[in-house]
């Protein structure tokens, strides 16, 4: 009866060890980050860590339509502005339906692109270039367009589209195996 008991507690002990498991892993991988309550391990490529977060489930989405997953699951380094869920509902009504049919793939593929930099672009280095830029950054995205990076107070960057349009960074530098990833609060149109 003890050895049964001692079993038990002892199975009892293990499942609980496991279900703290992965908060402990994120407390002590360095550069863990959190983002849509979910831990971004430094260690896991873009497409990896970002269908965890329960605040990018419209960009997976997006992305697995325009057929991009290899891609950003590659080696890069590609640096990634992330509009979260809100900024894509903030989209007019039926823009994100419209633009995930296999008949808009092309012009899925553009936008999302447009929210890719080449390199291994850190909140500092953007700071630096806007710096250097004497209060803009330019940075060349993979579709081809431009986005231009300025800052909004003493430490906060928006980044700007060709349209004029203004995103804020929300959360900086999600370190990725493949990059980095930049939250941004809306969806930039080339």
């Amino acid at each position: 009866m003890k050895k049964h008991l001692l079993s038990f507690a002892f199975v009892a002990l293990l499942g609980a060890a496991s279900a703290t498991s992965v908060s402990a892993q994120a407390k002590l991988t360095p550069g863990t980050v959190s983002v849509g309550g979910e831990a971004m391990y430094p260690n896991k490529n873009i497409v990896e860590n970002a269908v965890n977060s329960k605040d990018h489930t419209t960009l997976v989405a997006a992305v697995k339509a325009a057929g991009l997953v290899e891609t950003l699951q590659g080696k890069g380094p590609f640096t990634v502005f992330a509009p979260t869920n809100a900024a894509f509902n903030a989209l007019p009504a039926g823009t994100v339906e419209t633009l995930v049919k296999p008949e808009n793939k092309a012009t899925l593929t553009k936008i999302l692109t447009y929210h890719v930099v080449a390199g291994n672009m850190t909140a500092d280095k953007i700071m630096a270039a806007i710096k250097s830029g004497k209060g803009t950054a330019t940075l060349k995205t993979v579709s081809g367009g431009t986005l231009k990076a300025m800052m909004n107070g003493p430490k906060n960057v928006v980044v700007q589209d060709e349209k004029g349009n203004i995103s804020t960074i929300s959360t900086y530098d999600v370190t990725q195996s493949n990059g980095v990833i930049h939250v941004i609060d809306k969806v930039l149109m080339p």
